[in-house]
């Protein structure tokens, strides 16, 4: 079965979802969304009235409207190529058939290749350290927040721990949101974030908590400091807890477009990525970013903000992103 012929399965079982859980999810998915969906459908919807046979002024009209939805040139020229070529030898000729194949392909561009877990790498053994990294203003210590929320409604004891230390005011709203969720909270004044981190894992050790969120600083204009700091912070955490950080989560605007794909890649080469938590992704039309990182950075998208609100934190899953993204054509 095709991935369109599973949305369609998908649009049809929706009404009969009877987990409430899923039945929401499903839902964040389609509004938070909503905004790249209306931009991009709409569009696609007119150019499918405006040819209806499958034309080279079809593909470069196409090829516009990805790029826009910030999917990403070099991602959209690879996808360009796949699509001329099933077109050729399957001879297709209808542009509404054709809508299908795009949807298709665009599964694809996520899923083939080395397979990417979104899953987190939870620790069986003691805690589980998520170091968080990314620019300020992307909305870090509020997905710290919502993560911390999200594990406290599963049963587990969270830590934060403020290894901010450069910006003014990252400790104290780190704390608001430590006692938002309910959650232990370690931060000082001391200035070494390396410091006030080794301190709160020893803590959070003597504690037995659970799930460890770090917070670091965001300035990535020195990628030197910020590459030893990162190496330090590292270190650290190693000789506490082994194997960690189990993840090495970046936040990335999704309203910033190619330049949070900047971030990525710069990350990327300072400290060891394992996925990408997108934010905002309710409040910009540039939903395609979610395809662009996978195909530019080769890093997983493991969570998506779709709201304002605690819960609109989504563990992410490409069906319901491409359903998401998709069902006003299915």
């Amino acid at each position: 079965m095709g991935l369109f012929d599973k949305l369609k399965n998908l649009v049809s079982r929706k009404e009969e979802v009877k987990d409430k859980e899923e039945k929401e999810t499903i839902e964040n998915y389609e509004e938070g969304l909503k905004k790249t969906r209306d931009d991009v459908i709409s569009k696609l919807n007119i150019l499918g009235i405006k040819y209806t046979k499958v034309s080279e002024e079809y593909f470069e009209e196409l090829e516009s409207i990805l790029i826009m939805a910030d999917i990403g040139v070099n991602t959209v020229m690879k996808f360009m190529d796949k699509l001329r070529d099933r077109v050729k030898h399957e001879n297709i000729t209808d542009t509404n058939y054709l809508k299908e194949v795009i949807v298709d392909e665009l599964l694809v561009i996520y899923v083939e290749g080395e397979s990417l877990s979104d899953k987190i790498n939870i620790n069986p053994n003691g805690p589980t350290v998520i170091l968080m990294v990314g620019v300020n203003g992307v909305g870090k210590t509020t997905t710290i927040g919502k993560l911390a929320y999200k594990y406290k409604e599963e049963g587990k004891s969270v830590m934060l721990i403020a290894g901010d230390t450069f910006r003014a005011g990252a400790v104290p709203q780190l704390k608001i949101w430590a006692e938002r969720t309910n959650s232990e909270f370690y931060g000082t004044d001391e200035s070494d974030a390396a410091s006030v981190i080794f301190e709160g894992l020893k803590k959070a050790k003597e504690d037995n908590i659970d799930i460890v969120l770090i917070d670091t600083a965001g300035r990535l204009q020195n990628k030197v400091n910020l590459m030893k700091e990162l190496e330090k912070i590292n270190k650290v955490i190693g000789m506490h807890v082994e194997g960690a950080p189990h993840e090495t989560l970046l936040v990335i605007d999704a309203a910033t477009g190619q330049n949070g794909i900047m971030q990525a890649k710069a990350f990327k080469e300072i400290t060891n990525i394992t996925g990408v938590v997108l934010t905002k992704l309710d409040g910009t039309a540039k939903g395609g970013i979610v395809l662009a990182i996978k195909e530019e950075v080769n890093l997983p998208v493991k969570f998506i903000g779709l709201g304002e609100k605690m819960t609109d934190l989504k563990p992410f899953d490409i069906e319901n992103y491409i359903y998401a993204l998709f069902k006003d054509v299915i």
